[in-house]
């Protein structure tokens, strides 16, 4: 059973039951009406026993009746809410389909998902065309009763209107235009503004106050570092949260954003240790060292095949023909698939969902090192300040001393590529780490490290463009031996090899300026600090 997605684009109004139907044909960009039709909906929504997914601004339901009956997920996003549609299964229209609940795994936890609500809708449905007889936006009058099955929850009814974007209207300007003029009319009509972000906010209402909440950020004074440092560590476990069901979608850099925020989650963890301590913290570290290595092996794959692709179209030689490019291009996708793959497979796992929930309780209730001085560990207490500067200063050192030896070892001819190609992307590393604790105690302290912050992604850009042509090259070798084994002309390759090599010798040239940016800022920062 697959899925099928579109972007949700609308306004809603609330609407007395006297008021006249507006008639939109005469708002520019609109030429005609089309009949209208009535549709009797009938939906009932999920959630867990805490309402993750409502909280979230997350819908799921299964609806009869209309167009488009099955089940429906609605995400949010920045132009509009982003609406995942799976058929029912005949032979067990109520079990949720396993693409559905992939979804929403991340944000439920993997706790199981019981109806919460029912809405039934009988919707006046009237499409406006455009000139060209396309449609261009559906107007819905929907006179709506609704059931909570929340402990507390009622019965209701109420009357709205919304007016969606259709198809490709609802990613251009002409539809926003027309959105805009559209609602105008709507108000004159006799409408307000809805005060509800959906149906099933509206059919909730007060008796979401009876359902539990899920664990909570822990409340700690906001003069506290250690408020800082939960606020911190939550933003990103967060935005894994959020990246989840775009990497099982394959969206475009979505396994970049999920690998950065679990490295950055990780790095501030080591520079928040000794203001959080304990064993469960490692322990947490390191699991989220092994995501980001899945996550690694994707984001390489995909990087590889990126730059492949546009290496071959800019290649004007003339010496790699149709078919050692689709071969090359191919190949390269396959090796992406897979690796995709075992990344799902890795979101799929109850490992993860333990690290989730994990993150959660440390969230809510953090091992302070304060509490472990009441508890006689005098070891682990420090000042809050004292440990981040202290961790910052062991990364800035870190770094120098990488930076150093990077730069003997690439001006020494003798020794073999490898060698000194990875001195250069250990100092990479140092960077970030430097970057990430930086803006950590940044956070979390008065310490002033927006300039060395700024420094240190500088030189992660400049040693990051080096490193995937390394990356790259790599790959070109791996699939030139390929080539060979199957007695292929290998030719090609070496074009593309030669030509990383360029790239990469190129993106150097901004090192030592980059490295200046950060020892300059970094001593400013130091400066001010004493």
């Amino acid at each position: 059973m697959g899925t099928a997605t579109n972007l949700e684009v609308e306004i809603k109004f609330s609407a007395t039951e006297e008021l006249a139907v507006p008639d939109l044909t005469h708002v520019s960009g609109c030429e005609a009406a089309r009949e209208t039709v009535v549709h009797r909906l009938s939906a009932v929504y999920f959630d867990t026993p805490d309402l993750r997914l409502t909280r979230a601004k997350v819908t799921l339901r299964r609806r009869t009746g209309g167009k488009d009956a099955g089940w429906h997920i609605k995400l949010p996003g920045e132009q509009g809410r982003l609406e995942i549609h799976a058929d029912s299964d005949p032979a067990d229209p109520e079990r949720i389909p396993a693409e559905i609940l992939a979804t929403v795994r991340a944000l439920s936890r993997g706790q199981s998902l019981e109806p919460i609500a029912r809405v039934d809708n009988e919707r006046h449905e009237t499409v406006y065309e455009d000139a060209a007889g396309e449609a261009l936006a559906e107007f819905c009058d929907d006179h709506v009763s609704a059931r909570s099955f929340l402990p507390t929850g009622t019965a209701r009814r109420w009357r709205e209107w919304e007016i969606e974007l259709a198809g490709p209207a609802a990613e251009t300007k002409r539809g926003a235009k027309f959105l805009r003029k559209a609602s105008k009319v709507v108000r004159a009509a006799g409408a307000s503004d809805s005060d509800s972000p959906s149906k099933l906010v509206a059919a909730l209402g007060e008796s979401i106050a009876a359902a539990p909440t899920p664990p909570q950020l822990a409340e700690l004074p906001s003069s506290s570092p250690a408020a800082g440092v939960v606020a911190a560590l939550a933003q990103n476990r967060d935005r894994i949260v959020e990246m989840d069901p775009r990497v099982r979608r394959d969206e475009w850099d979505s396994i970049h954003q999920m690998r950065v925020a679990t490295r950055e989650l990780r790095s501030h963890m080591r520079t928040f240790e000794g203001i959080l301590v304990g064993k469960a913290y490692g322990h947490i570290e390191q699991e989220l060292k092994a995501l980001a290595g899945i996550l690694g092996q994707a984001r390489d794959a995909e990087v590889v095949a990126e730059r492949m692709a546009h290496l071959i179209e800019a290649e004007d030689s003339g010496m790699i023909d149709e078919t050692t490019r689709t071969r090359v291009l191919q190949g390269l996708h396959r090796d992406y698939r897979r690796a995709h793959a075992r990344v799902v497979k890795v979101l799929d796992s109850e490992r993860y969902l333990t690290l989730l929930r994990d993150l959660d309780e440390l969230l809510a209730h953090p091992p302070l090192a304060d509490d472990a001085h009441e508890a006689g560990d005098t070891a682990a207490a420090a000042e809050p300040e004292q440990v981040l500067a202290s961790h910052l200063d062991d990364a800035y050192r870190r770094l120098v001393k990488r930076h150093k030896k990077a730069v003997a070892l690439w001006a020494d001819q003798e020794l073999d590529l490898h060698t000194r190609e990875n001195a250069v992307h250990n100092m990479r590393k140092a960077a970030k780490k430097l970057r990430y604790s930086a803006d950590a105690a940044g956070a979390a302290t008065s310490l002033k490290t927006k300039k060395v912050v700024k420094a240190c992604k500088r030189m992660q850009s400049v040693l990051g463009d080096f490193q995937d042509t390394v990356t790259s090259r790599d790959m070109i070798v791996r699939l030139a031996l390929r080539a060979r084994a199957k007695g292929e002309d290998t030719f090609a390759y070496g074009l593309l090899y030669q030509k990383e090599r360029q790239l990469g010798l190129q993106a150097l040239s901004g090192y030592e300026e980059s490295f200046d940016a950060i020892r300059a800022a970094y001593t400013k920062m130091r400066g001010r600090r004493r």
